[in-house]
């Protein structure tokens, strides 16, 4: 009842201002038609009357009230530029801070009660960087105050930082319209200040943020800088640490516009998806796929043949697909290409210093103008009581451990139930391993919908596996030769023995051995950076899996882009990286692929969609491949044919999924893809008929009664 008191003493002065016609006061015409009288009572009293008219301005500032531009523009009529700009800066100041005290007081216990959690990510952006954002909402005066002062209050700015940061940031505004008020008499419309100085004034506050910006960035510089010496001269415009996708990219880009450009790397050229990740997983993926189309040969109207082949040549070949891809990340092309590349460990000395641990011998130091650190990621390992003791491979180590054995493992333990513990598991137990895939969360890949877990679990129980969600591990042990590992469900505990174990539960980034922490670089699980991928010091960048969010390939070269065009040219121009729209797959059999918003994560965020999908098992194509499972699935906005997003279940899913990245990326929706010829026979059909299923759901109905109407009366 307490906090009532504000709202409805705010309330009945509102009130008593409108039935008092107060108001006619806050008009050009009003405020123009009083001013003579105003000016007699200022020049008796200037003093009461300057006090008068500052109270005023703090009411009128902390009811919200309309008219704070004409009161302003009073100020510079009745007192000139100088106490004019002097009182209406503190007036209003004064009362923008009673409104977002009222606000704090009324508002925020309640706001943060039902949408604290919501709100977490805000307040944490506000608490970091507040002032910031404060300052920058006052240098626009068309943005409504009243509404700064409402939306503030519900944040944990300090008042004292919400006042002096109000009262600087609307200097600007408040000088422009003080001069212009200061001519009022012959303004006749708020359109028609014109004067040549007013223009000017204008010109200048459109022009202030953006010096106002770049003084900010400066001051923070010189304050994050302010320990280190700065080199006069550099040897290099950019070192990249890192031969990744990220790194690769980035020095790619660097070199393309000339700039002398140095890439680091310690271990293998092409990172993870060359030489752990990507292209191994596909090529025995691929090798176990036609393993498993011979024992199911009769569905192609042939004979059915169990496999006959060579564990170890399937290995190698693994190996010869990444020999043969390795030259598109080689040292000699990317010297080619005009990069210095230096094979050894890279440390960050200070802000422009790199210093390298040459793998040859010696140390090699560089001073660069920019650095980006695109050092990657690695497996995860659980803190697992016996995993030492039993011995286990990772998505990494896999490759060159099964290299070494003549048949696949009896018994394979895969721990992990998301893409890459998903992809292996399905690759080895088509290969002759008997599989058994441990996943924690109640289903697999808990990031996609229900529904595709399920038909992930059901292609994976067809192939032999055993699949055990929602089943936490509790320890690994081993009775002499033998090896087990220990799960718990339900309250009871199993024992399962294996052969080999497979953790593949996540991937973590390398952070450390860089310099990070001596500079003082912060991570969180990843390296912190801004919307321009700017650490602590803005002239250090992070792309790919080191940087986040996202852990893809095909992410990482997208924010090579930024990191090199920023580091290069950020003085001039910078570009936030743009995660709008972001597509990934999981190559399992039926394979998944996604792009923006799936139903989980709709409900989730509280967004409306509606919901239109295509099965597959009904495509001409897909039912001459003998593929004919799975569907597509589409998000858009209730009653428009705005995509949201897609998820694909089937046969390429990953290749189909480019038309809808396509479209979302450029605002186009279902009916551009339905007025679009596919090629038939294709699985990309798919795409215009799903397209086909939304326009038949929103089809005018009482349109097509009238047409119904129409044709039976040209029929007579």
């Amino acid at each position: 009842m307490k906090k009532l008191l504000i709202p409805g003493l705010a309330a009945i002065l509102i009130f008593g201002f409108f039935a008092l016609d107060l108001n006619q006061y806050l008009t050009l015409q009003g405020m123009k038609a009083s001013l003579g009288q105003f000016e007699a009572l200022r020049a008796a009293a200037p003093l009461k009357v300057g006090l008068a008219f500052f109270v005023v301005y703090v009411l009128a500032a902390a009811l919200s009230l309309p008219g704070a531009a004409i009161l302003t523009l009073a100020a510079g009529a009745l007192f000139g530029l100088g106490v004019g700009t002097l009182i209406v800066s503190f007036a209003s100041s004064i009362g923008a801070t009673l409104a977002f005290l009222a606000s704090r007081y009324v508002l925020r216990d309640v706001v943060q009660q039902r949408f604290g959690d919501r709100l977490k990510a805000i307040d944490a952006g506000i608490a970091k960087d507040g002032a910031l954002y404060l300052f920058t909402l006052r240098l626009i005066p068309v943005f409504p105050f009243f509404l700064v002062n409402l939306l503030m209050g519900l944040t944990p700015i300090r008042t004292l930082s919400y006042y002096w940061v109000s009262q600087l940031g609307m200097l600007a505004g408040t000088l422009v319209y003080v001069n212009a008020g200061t001519q009022l008499a012959q303004i006749n419309s708020l359109s028609g200040i014109v004067s040549p100085g007013v223009l000017m004034s204008f010109a200048l506050l459109g022009v202030f943020p953006l010096v106002t910006k770049k003084i900010l960035a400066f001051m923070q510089s010189r304050r994050v800088y302010a320990k280190w010496s700065r080199p006069k001269t550099f040897d290099r415009n950019l070192v990249v640490i890192g031969g990744g996708a990220a790194g690769l990219v980035t020095s790619y880009i660097a070199a393309a516009v000339k700039a002398e450009v140095t890439l680091v790397e310690a271990h293998k050229m092409g990172g993870d998806c060359l030489n752990y990740g990507c292209v191994p997983s596909k090529a025995i993926i691929k090798s176990s796929r036609i393993a498993q189309q011979m024992r199911h040969a009769e569905n192609y109207g042939l004979e059915a043949t169990t496999p006959t082949f060579s564990f170890a040549k399937v290995m190698a070949r693994v190996h010869q697909v990444i020999a043969a891809v390795a030259p598109h990340d080689s040292v000699e092309r990317y010297s080619a290409l005009g990069v210095e590349v230096l094979q050894g460990y890279a440390t960050v000395v200070d802000p422009w210093t790199v210093e390298i641990k040459l793998n040859a011998g010696g140390t090699q130091r560089l001073t660069t103008r920019a650095i980006v650190i695109a050092t990657g990621g690695r497996p995860f390992v659980p803190p697992l009581a016996g995993l030492d003791e039993v011995g286990f491979v990772t998505s990494d180590t896999v490759w060159e451990t099964f290299a070494k054995l003549d048949v696949p493992p009896q018994r394979l333990v895969v721990l992990g139930g998301g893409p890459i513990g998903c992809e292996l598991a399905q690759a080895f137990a088509r290969l002759g391993s008997h599989v058994t895939l441990i996943g924690r969360n109640p289903r697999l890949m808990p990031r996609e919908d229900a529904e595709v877990s399920e038909l992930a679990r059901t292609a994976f129980e067809a192939d032999g596996m055993t699949v055990l969600t929602g089943h936490k591990t509790v320890r690994c042990e081993r009775e002499g030769a033998r090896k087990f590992i220990v799960v718990e469900h339900a309250g009871q505990t199993q024992r399962i023995e294996f052969d080999q174990l497979l953790c593949a539960v996540g991937r973590e980034a390398r952070l450390e051995g860089y310099g990070l922490e001596a500079l003082g670089i912060e991570t969180r699980g990843t390296v912190v950076t801004n919307a321009y991928l700017q650490t602590l010091y803005p002239n250090i960048y992070a792309a790919g899996d080191v940087a986040g969010p996202y852990q893809f390939t095909h992410v990482a070269g997208h924010q090579a882009w930024y990191a090199a065009v920023n580091a290069l040219f950020g003085d001039f121009k910078s570009f936030k990286a743009d995660y709008s729209v972001i597509p990934w797959a999981t190559f399992i059999e039926p394979e998944v692929a996604r792009v923006g918003l799936n139903e989980l994560e709709a409900k989730e965020k509280g967004i409306a969609y509606e919901v239109t999908k295509y099965g597959i098992d009904d495509l001409d194509r897909a039912i001459a491949d003998g593929t004919a499972h799975g569907f597509v699935k589409v998000l858009t906005v209730p009653g428009k044919d705005r995509i949201l997003g897609v998820t694909i279940v089937g046969e390429h899913a990953g290749d189909l999924l480019a038309e809808f990245v396509l479209a979302m990326k450029h605002g186009l929706g279902l009916n551009k893809i339905l007025g679009t010829i596919h090629t038939y026979p294709t699985l990309a059909e798919a795409n215009k008929y799903v397209a086909g299923e939304w326009k038949r759901a929103h089809a005018p109905q009482k349109v097509m009664a009238w047409l119904e109407g129409f044709h039976a009366w040209r029929r007579g």
